[in-house]
């Protein structure tokens, strides 16, 4: 499981990550205004599993499926949702976006990825909208969340700071584009319809399948 923070294990035996924490209410805000009220949803690189517990006891009328490559996450994943018992949340994939035997059916009203295009090679983010344009309903929404660069806004200083503990840590990764990311997307038929600003100079985008 890729992460750049330290990790805690809970006596439940789930694994803790401070960054949940800090932005599951912000990314709930925007998870509630426009995810539709009922239909199935994807979360990729899911981790921990938190914000799976958390999305969906908030959201229950949406069938959340979570989804990590590592078995350390998926174990994470299946012990947080052990503890409520959700009828809403199914059982981990392992699902990995560079893998298309992995992904599953659709179609799915959305998928959800937090915090993994910058710590993940290009390829990776390719593999994600190839998924997300393959299995997506018609109208259907991929949304993510994390830092980004964009050519029209100066880079934080804490992002640029960032972006070079990541490209130090593994020089495939880094802060991503945000138009190479839209033009990624464009090319498996999503269109970007929003950007909003998250705080700790975060972004989410929010890319709809035409």
């Amino acid at each position: 499981m890729q992460t750049m923070e330290p990790i805690g294990t809970t006596f439940r035996g789930g694994l803790a990550s401070p960054a949940v924490a800090r932005n599951t209410g912000p990314i709930l805000e925007v998870l509630r205004a426009h995810l539709p009220h009922r239909g199935a949803v994807l979360e990729i690189a899911a981790g921990s599993g938190e914000h799976a517990l958390a999305f969906a006891g908030a959201l229950p009328g949406l069938d959340w499926t979570p989804s990590d490559p590592s078995a350390e996450a998926r174990a994470s994943i299946a012990a947080w949702a052990a503890t409520a018992g959700l009828p809403n949340l199914r059982e981990p994939l392992p699902l990995d976006v560079l893998d298309p035997t992995t992904w599953p059916d659709g179609p799915l009203q959305a998928v959800v990825c937090i915090n993994m295009i910058h710590i993940s090679p290009w390829a990776a983010t390719e593999g994600l909208m190839a998924l997300a344009g393959s299995r997506l309903a018609v109208g259907g929404l991929l949304i993510l969340y994390g830092p980004y660069r964009e050519a029209d806004v100066p880079l934080a200083a804490s992002n640029a700071a960032f972006d070079e503990s990541l490209k130090a840590r593994d020089p495939a990764w880094g802060l991503r584009d945000r138009d190479a990311v839209t033009a990624a997307a464009k090319a498996e038929g999503l269109a970007l319809t929003r950007r909003i600003e998250m705080p700790a100079n975060n972004l989410m985008f929010l890319f709809r399948r035409t």
